[in-house]
């Protein structure tokens, strides 16, 4: 007796490129698609159609987000594009008219319909019995994960356009974050990274509403979400952070050990006149100041963050106003961007003098150079302490990880030299033997 073999399920293939938010946006489409009985491949030719979650922030981020439309249509013929880019539909069809659907970020539905249309799912699949883990598809390593606790921004720095892609600051419900979370690391993330376009702001859309996890009413507010997110017993390391008056009650948290003492705010000048004309919101001339006392609370804080160099407008007495800010600030962690126009934002229509490419370049170089220096002093002063490291990757030669001032992608690693019988996602303490401009090397105990 003959028997027919099952269908075979449809195949996706997916790049996400882009911020963790956009990961995050792709997890959630992936875990829909695989719960409908799609199957996920790594490669152009094993797909039946390509999903690209483009980036659109920047110039540069859009020049790669086309490359890759047109490779993926080059290497496979049916692509859908969504993402921030996917706000420019009428841009991305005049480069490559013949994608399948276009649809901008945080349109999941509409990416789900598309792929439907391109490749149907199988009429026989039954959700309730598909191995789909409660966590969802990650596309980050199984021992940290992204959290995203809201969508889209109130603000209107001039130099951005998100608040026109991704809408503004809708909050998700406090109970909603908390449970998966909660499903997360019962799935072995020892991890949360904590992101959203502006962290602080969280909850300020439902006026901070009382929601309830596990019985209990949480506020939905940074500081309560982060007391709630610390009996979970994981690393949390907080993103994107406006520095708002109510972030000092964060600092005793860290202090206590409930979350890591790491801040990633995103100063991008320091200039009063450049911070002006960017619109930057929450920041004046006490931010050192308050710097100054976050350390004293928990001398152990990190604090990252990123810069514009070459705003339109930025003089070299603006630039030097930078640089002698970073010596008081001492900010452990930094990226710097050249500035680039993007299109529809409001600094393109600044009456103020561009700044010519060789001066942004010479700028950004002595920078690089200034705060590197900065870095390495301060990763010098590590040598010789205990710290616990989570470990990333294992090979024949030791294990290389991070310590609570390293977030993944972004920041420096941990070299442990005799690791080679770790394994990723254990940690261990371990002893700073040396360090560079970014790095350390360290021994386990």
């Amino acid at each position: 007796m003959s028997t027919t073999p099952a269908p075979a399920n449809p195949k996706v293939g997916f790049v996400s490129l882009g911020c963790p938010k956009a990961l995050v946006d792709s997890e959630r489409i992936l875990t829909q698609l695989r719960m409908e009985g799609y199957d996920v491949v790594s490669t152009y030719e094993d797909a039946d159609v390509v999903v690209v979650n483009t980036c659109g922030f920047i110039d540069s981020a859009k020049a790669e987000s086309l490359e890759v439309i047109g490779e993926a249509i080059k290497e496979n013929g049916k692509v859908i594009v969504t993402g921030c880019m996917g706000v420019e539909e009428g841009n991305i069809r005049k480069v490559h008219p013949s994608v399948l659907a276009v649809t901008g970020p945080q349109q999941y539905e509409q990416v789900v319909n598309a792929v439907h249309d391109a490749v149907p799912p199988r009429q026989d699949h039954n959700p309730l019995i598909d191995l789909v883990p409660p966590q969802g598809i990650k596309l980050t390593p199984r021992h940290y994960a992204y959290l995203k606790i809201s969508e889209g921004c109130n603000h209107s720095c001039s130099f951005c356009i998100i608040p026109s892609m991704r809408g503004k600051l809708v909050s998700r419900p406090v109970g909603d974050v908390l449970d998966e979370a909660q499903r997360l690391v019962k799935a072995g993330v020892k991890e949360l990274l904590v992101i959203s376009q502006d962290t602080s702001a969280y909850g300020v859309d439902v006026k901070y509403r009382t929601g309830f996890w596990n019985g209990a009413p949480v506020k939905t507010r940074m500081t309560e979400l982060c007391e709630a997110l610390s009996t979970l017993d994981v690393w949390v390391r907080l993103h994107y952070v406006y520095p708002y008056p109510h972030v000092d009650e964060l600092i005793p948290l860290m202090a206590a050990g409930k979350i890591l003492p790491y801040l990633d705010i995103p100063f991008q000048h320091a200039s009063p006149k450049v911070l002006k004309a960017m619109k930057r919101p929450a920041f004046e001339d006490k931010t050192l100041a308050r710097i100054k006392n976050w350390r004293e609370i928990c001398p152990d804080l990190i604090i990252r963050s990123t810069f514009i160099v070459g705003f339109p407008g930025e003089t070299e007495e603006d630039f030097q106003y930078l640089l002698n800010w970073l010596t008081e600030a001492q900010l452990d962690r930094v990226g710097c961007f050249q500035y680039s126009p993007v299109e529809g934002a409001p600094a393109n229509l600044l009456d103020a003098a561009i700044v010519p490419d060789d001066v942004k370049q010479d700028r950004w170089d002595r920078f690089m150079a200034h705060q590197q220096a900065i870095s390495s002093a301060r990763l010098q002063m590590r040598v010789g302490r205990e710290i616990e490291v989570l470990v990333d990757e294992v090979d024949e030669q030791g294990a290389v990880g991070r310590c609570f001032f390293d977030a993944p992608e972004i920041d420096g690693n941990v070299f442990i030299d005799n690791g080679s019988n770790l394994k990723p996602g254990d940690k261990v303490w371990c002893k700073v033997t040396d360090a560079d401009e970014y790095d350390l090397w360290a021994e386990q105990i």
